[in-house]
């Protein structure tokens, strides 16, 4: 009768909730994805360093001095920097979408902290602040300080092929280190008022 429509209707809504939640695994590929485009930055920045030591050991003992150590390890860090980004993003989604764990947890309980360790070594007493995310807003902000910090890096970068000739030139080298503080100095405010 009535009584057999009705739990077939609340059984086929759960079933249908259930299916529309499942769909955050499809957060897992983009955890996935993030981390292992994390181990890339990583790999290549390294790269990058190695090339500075061959620039170092070519040219700089000699003494002559052409600056391209300087700007392959501006290119290091700012690889490691994205690298950063994409470490930051697939555990914050991780802990967003698939975990179950409090931000708040207590570090005895904490499922993360008990096998975290490089062979026995730097085992965490406790989750990083970066790690305890409980929004994607919050998620964002993290992300976007690092990218803001990418991009002076790259301006950095640029800034070392410029050459100053005249002083329109040096008036927009100026205006441009001003400008970079200036983001860098309300960035910090921003961070800390949160």
């Amino acid at each position: 009768g009535s009584g057999g429509i009705v739990q077939f209707l609340q059984s086929t809504e759960s079933t249908i909730e259930r299916v529309i939640f499942d769909f955050r695994f499809l957060a897992l590929l983009a955890v996935g994805g993030s981390l292992a485009g994390s181990l890339l930055c990583f790999l290549n920045g390294c790269i990058y360093i190695f090339e500075a030591y061959k620039v170092y050991w070519k040219t700089c003992v000699r003494g002559v001095h052409t600056g391209n150590m300087v700007l392959r390890l501006v290119e290091a860090i700012d690889v490691y920097l994205a690298g950063t980004v994409m470490l930051i993003f697939g555990m914050g989604l991780y802990g967003l979408f698939i975990s179950n764990e409090s931000p708040d947890v207590p570090t005895t309980t904490d499922r993360a902290l008990k096998g975290s360790s490089l062979f026995g070594m730097f085992a965490l007493k406790e989750r990083p602040k970066w790690m305890k995310i409980s929004s994607l807003d919050e998620l964002k902000t993290k992300v976007g300080h690092v990218i803001v910090m990418i991009l002076l890096v790259k301006m950095f970068e640029r800034s070392k092929m410029v050459t100053i000739s005249t002083g329109i030139d040096l008036l927009s080298y100026s205006m441009c280190v001003f400008l970079s503080s200036a983001s860098l100095y309300i960035l910090h405010n921003l961070h800390k008022s949160d």
